[in-house]
């Protein structure tokens, strides 16, 4: 195990991520702001996939790629060639953890399969990150986040209900998956303490993409249907959702029947909209929603945010501003929670990271490195855990093994 970052939660694990894209970087992403030591191995010309998504920092980097490889080392390898293949496997065994995401059968082709580590490591935890079960009659399928978003149902129930199935504006489906191989890979570690033995994990993103319908799943299966999509309302609270000040889009969200009630009074002094039998608790109004979101959407229209969100909150009413993007990053609460970082970059200048969510002890965890060129980390990571010289580091450019 490694002995950096002795402060950081998972200090001394150590993770070797032969993943590529998005929900297995992900995952080993999450265990890298936790603490442990990720190398990341990657083709030596090309890199991740991601290198090439998006926007480009400097020559072997993008926004894409940097936001899920912080807190990492970028090894090249390439293991097409069995000296590239014999040092992962070398590596592997200095290694707690292997995180891939290779298409089926693909790790064992190259000798880094379970059961062939498992041979040199009995201690391994073996994350295996596939698109469907494989254990079933898809497992060879290749797994794409658009696909599985379909194919779980969930571009069902996202969007408004005039439009067509819609996707999620980000991978939901990707980024769950590497949550919750991470969980798995943690709870495997906490088990190794009394076992010591490894454990071979398999996640698939149709079966977390399922997971992730979660109560609309289970409504869907209740009324033998898909339930109604209500775009940015809620399909059972009303008022709940976006509405449109004069001046911009504000979130409202009344929570309960005394909520509502000082809503109507303080908020928008409509006491008319509580008084009758159509609208005095959550149910009626969810049931009577045709005839009273109107009336509420007119009377927020005449104010400005300003003076809603003021009412609001002194009502005690759950509110906020509909923020873009680069608006909620660069705002007032981004920064002083400290969750966008700046690094120094070598040809960008500067480069921007996103920090961990976490916090211990009432410390944020921090970026400890920003997201690796291609190839960074090569030589100190062979040479410091494998004894590799620079001659024999030259030897191996030179044959295109790194």
């Amino acid at each position: 195990m490694s002995n950096l970052n002795s402060s950081l939660p998972l200090a001394g694990v150590r993770v070797l991520d032969l993943s590529r894209v998005l929900a297995g970087p992900w995952c080993g992403m999450v265990l890298g702001d936790l603490g442990a030591e990720i190398i990341k191995v990657e083709h030596p010309k090309r890199g991740d996939d991601t290198r090439d998504f998006g926007v480009r920092i400097g020559s072997t980097e993008t926004a894409y790629f940097n936001s899920v490889n912080r807190n990492k080392r970028s090894v090249c390898l390439d293991l097409q060639t069995e000296e590239g293949q014999r040092i992962a496997r070398e590596l592997a065994q200095q290694c707690d953890v292997v995180i891939q995401n290779f298409k089926f059968g693909g790790a064992e082709k190259l000798g880094l399969g379970y059961e062939q580590l498992k041979e040199q490591n009995e201690r391994l935890i073996y994350c295996s990150i596939s698109g469907y079960d494989r254990h079933g009659p898809e497992a060879a399928r290749p797994g794409y986040d658009i696909v599985v978003q379909g194919e779980a149902g969930l571009m069902a129930l996202n969007g408004e209900a005039s439009q067509p199935p819609l996707k999620f504006g980000i991978a939901a489906v990707d980024l769950f998956t590497g949550m919750y191989s991470a969980q798995a890979i943690l709870a495997a570690l906490f088990e190794r303490q009394k076992t010591d033995k490894g454990r071979h994990i398999e996640m698939s993103l149709f079966d977390c993409g399922v997971m992730i319908t979660s109560y609309c799943g289970l409504e869907s299966m209740l009324i033998g249907n898909d339930p109604p999509r209500y775009g940015n309302a809620h399909p059972s609270i009303v008022p709940y959702g976006v509405f449109d000040a004069a001046d911009g889009p504000v979130v409202i969200a009344v929570g309960n029947n005394g909520q509502y009630e000082r809503f109507c009074r303080k908020v928008i002094e409509r006491p008319d909209l509580v008084e009758g039998e159509r609208f005095c608790t959550n149910v009626v109004r969810a049931a009577n929603r045709a005839a009273l979101v109107p009336e509420l959407t007119r009377e927020i229209g005449l104010r400005t945010r300003e003076d809603l969100l003021q009412r609001l909150r002194q009502a005690g009413i759950p509110c906020g501003e509909v923020f873009g993007l680069h608006e909620a990053l660069t705002s007032k609460r981004a920064k002083e929670g400290g969750l966008v970082t700046t690094f120094m970059h070598p040809e960008a200048g500067s480069t921007h990271v996103l920090a961990p969510p976490y916090r211990f002890d009432g410390e944020r965890l921090p970026v400890r490195s920003a997201p690796p060129q291609l190839g960074e980390g090569t030589h100190d990571v062979l040479q410091s855990l494998l004894g590799v010289s620079r001659e024999q580091l030259a030897q191996l450019k030179a044959e295109g093994v790194v």
